[in-house]
């Protein structure tokens, strides 16, 4: 996958959890990579991580629920690393509970951070790669957007609304050579899925029963993930657009 080497890649949540483990593949593979991220310091460690292997990584303190935010940060990595060729939306947020349990403030910001963030993000790279007439978008949803996930009603349905985005903007950017997949894990450690699961006795009783479900018997880790995305930006995948790929053990294989 050397043909990554130099070009300049955006990861939005970039610090740590899937994210952190994506900046450091793509910064392995040569790319420049821009992280957003609304911790900036936690990212500024995952950066100088790679900047240890000589990867090359730059930090952007950004909340991309801000459209304002995003566009000026979009503008200040194009003038700093160059032309950004590939988008990776990995930046997201839950906060578990049942639906009828919950009101619109939560909701409001689950979407906000779930799917006008990523809108945003699309709508900020996007013009430049059809003008250049090139580019990739990798979207991490979820696989609760294909199966549904209890106490997550929200999160499933903005993830479910991406993988629609992307089959639509796959379609309507596919004469401009801009190709668009999304990625979808299932369980995952990671400080998000530590601090739904908790900790102690019933904690590990979720985790196990997750586990039991999962045919490969074991969740993900974070690392699982950086290759597919690393190699839907690469020329290797220059003819795949549109998919919905899951990565998850073959717990969901729909």
């Amino acid at each position: 996958m050397s043909d990554l080497k130099g070009k300049v890649a955006i990861v939005t949540g970039g610090g740590q959890g899937i994210g952190k483990a994506i900046t450091l593949r793509l910064a392995a593979e040569g790319c420049k990579v821009s992280v957003f991220d609304l911790q900036p310091e936690a990212a500024e460690a995952t950066a100088q991580e790679a900047r240890a292997k000589g990867g090359e990584v730059k930090v952007y303190g950004v909340d991309i629920s801000d459209q304002e935010a995003v566009n000026k940060a979009v503008a200040q990595t194009e003038a700093e690393l160059g032309p950004i060729w590939l988008l990776v939306n990995n930046a997201g947020w839950d906060k578990p509970a049942p639906f009828l349990q919950t009101d619109k403030p939560l909701w409001d910001k689950i979407i906000s951070i779930n799917l006008s963030g990523p809108l945003y993000m699309h709508k900020a790279v996007l013009p430049g790669m059809v003008s250049r007439s090139g580019g990739r978008v990798v979207n991490i949803a979820s696989d609760a957007a294909r199966v549904g996930t209890s106490t997550e009603a929200v999160y499933s349905a903005c993830k479910g609304g991406m993988i629609s985005f992307t089959k639509s903007i796959a379609r309507e950017l596919a004469r401009n050579n801009v190709l668009l997949n999304c990625v979808c894990p299932g369980p995952t450690n990671t400080p998000m899925m530590q601090s739904v699961l908790g900790t102690g006795e019933q904690a590990e009783k979720w985790k196990d029963a997750m586990v039991r479900g999962i045919p490969l018997k074991r969740m993900g880790e974070p690392e699982d993930y950086a290759g597919i995305v690393a190699f839907l930006g690469t020329s290797d995948a220059s003819y795949i657009t549109g998919q919905a790929i899951s990565v998850s053990g073959g717990m969901n294989m729909v």
